[in-house]
């Protein structure tokens, strides 16, 4: 009794040693991306701050994107700087835009370099649809196979 209780304890440290890794540039920015798209859907639909959330661009934020260090940049441009100063002093806006900061700085100075672009789609950040690009070795069998 007493070695199966000691054997699922020394289980259960493993299991909550395991998930102490520490954060890599692409989950960190795969986190923020979530976490600043959730508090955008939150923005868009509670009531206190849906005005303001009316002056911010659309963005779907996608860190596969080549364009997204741009985008966020006009991002937060237009949020630093939002014509109501009630919607600059919401504890929700204030909370984007750190988190949009943080994206930014991860994006460009921390993991320079590191993150690999799958498309540069800039309109894709703008509207959310994604359009298939095909490499050249990729239309060149479609063709074939008409």
């Amino acid at each position: 009794m007493k070695a199966g209780l000691a054997v699922s304890l020394c289980l259960l440290s493993f299991v909550v040693l395991s998930e102490c890794a520490p954060p890599t540039c692409y989950s960190r920015s795969l986190g923020l991306s979530k976490e600043i798209m959730t508090l955008l859907d939150k923005l868009h639909t509670y009531h206190r701050t849906k005005t303001c959330a009316e002056a911010l661009p659309t963005i779907f934020v996608d860190v596969h994107n080549g364009c997204i260090s741009a985008k966020l940049r006009d991002f937060l441009y237009v949020l630093l700087n939002h014509p109501s100063q009630y919607c600059k002093e919401r504890p929700r806006m204030v909370l984007l835009k750190r988190k949009m900061q943080n994206l930014y700085h991860i994006i460009n100075k921390v993991c320079y370099r590191d993150l690999v672009f799958f498309s540069d789609d800039c309109e894709a950040i703008d509207t959310g649809h994604t359009v298939p690009h095909y490499g050249e070795d990729r239309l060149q069998l479609l063709q074939e196979d008409r």
